[in-house]
């Protein structure tokens, strides 16, 4: 493949990126949309006339683009192995691959001493992976793509809506109260942390290192997620808890305590302990409380509608001291929004005393987001104390 259709794939990637966080943006208009169209329609149109010139072997239209996008990512992941091997000199960057990695970067381009920057495809795999746990809460909460490091959401106050006057006729119309309003700052805090490579596990296959990678980059990005929102359920939600000693206490919290607007959207998140209490629980016809959900065999329903989702005792932990657990119920994704800069980035470094005496290479994550409760009635938290059978 040549430099030139490298460089056009490179920019058709780079242009449909923006213009995903394009319609992720306020305010945005027809011109700008119908604008970045144009340029990506632009840049494929070149794509095909180089196609030509360079009389590639026959492909058909559709399969052409992405039999040479596969190529460019074997290329890029390939350079992306051989620059982490670098690092540590198990292996060198060619002036091809350097190109390769600067054309791709989301940051900086590539220093010499041995700094890296991250392909975009690592980013997007290390997101899909770490939203496929089942326990990540970002799943269920509203994730929105920013572009700056702070700014401020306007949102609708909750009010008491107070009915329309009688207007006699021919009389004039009386003044009514007006829409109430907020503002939700947000503003992006770093998070990172260091890990530690052996030479061998350098020296092994280029698919084991960036599945390595990966996996690790996504369980941390998950616990870091899912810490952060259980900090705010509990510093905002959960300032008074419910106290649940009987089932007619979780319907009280559906019934009564969250808006009936929530009713189709609520979910419960409970840790291994509360889950196990009531998934032992029958109800007066000898019939389990948790009942199997029948759109995903592998999810259980509180009251037949609810969905559980059930984490680890590690992420929500049992006050062994009262033996008692936390539960959320309500609609997660209105009451908490993820503002996700999603500058997700990894670098390389064996020159600190600390990894080149013990023939390490030491790889730095880090990742830029905020969390903020928006709607503070859209969640309930309970507090079931599990040494109590709780009433059917």
């Amino acid at each position: 493949m040549s430099k030139e259709m490298r460089e056009l794939l490179n920019q058709l990637k780079n242009k449909q990126n923006t213009a995903k966080e394009l319609l992720n943006k306020e305010g945005v208009t027809k011109e700008e949309i119908d604008a970045a169209k144009e340029e990506i329609a632009t840049i494929k149109a070149k794509i095909e006339a180089l196609k030509e010139i360079e009389d590639e072997k026959n492909f058909d239209d559709g399969a052409q683009v992405n039999n040479v996008n596969e190529e460019v990512e074997a290329t890029k992941e390939g350079a992306f192995v051989n620059a982490i091997k670098s690092v540590g000199g198990y292996a060198k960057v060619s002036a091809e691959e350097k190109e390769i990695l600067n054309a791709t970067t989301m940051t900086e381009g590539v220093p010499e001493d041995g700094g890296l920057t991250v392909p975009q495809d690592i980013r997007t795999r290390i997101k899909e992976l770490r939203r496929s746990y089942p326990d990540a809460l970002e799943n269920y909460v509203n994730v929105e793509t920013v572009t700056t490091l702070s700014g401020s959401r306007v949102i609708e106050k909750e009010a008491d809506y107070i009915p329309f006057d009688n207007v006699d006729e021919a009389a004039d119309f009386p003044e009514m109260e007006g829409p109430q309003f907020e503002q939700i700052e947000y503003k992006v805090k770093k998070k990172g942390g260091i890990l530690k490579f052996s030479r061998e596990l350098l020296q092994d296959t280029a698919e084991n290192i960036l599945r390595y990678i990966e996996k690790w980059t996504a369980k941390k990005g998950k616990v870091t997620r899912n810490a952060l929102i259980l900090k705010v359920l509990d510093e905002v939600f959960g300032v008074e808890k419910v106290p649940v000693t009987s089932l007619d206490d979780l319907k009280d919290i559906f019934n009564v305590e969250l808006d009936p607007a929530f009713e189709l959207t609520s979910i419960v998140i409970m840790n291994q302990d509360t889950f196990n209490h009531f998934d032992k629980m029958k109800d007066n016809d000898g019939k389990y409380v948790l009942q199997p959900d029948p759109t995903q065999a592998t999810r259980k329903l509180l009251f037949g509608k609810y969905p559980i989702v059930k984490v680890s005792n590690k992420t929500l932990p049992t006050d062994t001291d009262t033996n008692k657990a936390t539960i959320y119920c309500g609609d997660l994704n209105e009451g908490i929004t993820i503002f996700d800069r999603e500058a997700l980035g990894l670098e390389f470094n064996d020159k600190s005393d600390s990894t080149w005496n013990k023939d390490l290479i030491a790889m730095k994550a880090r990742e830029r987001l905020d969390i903020k409760a928006v709607d503070k009635k859209a969640v309930v938290v309970g507090e079931i104390d599990l040494t109590v059978v709780p009433e059917v």
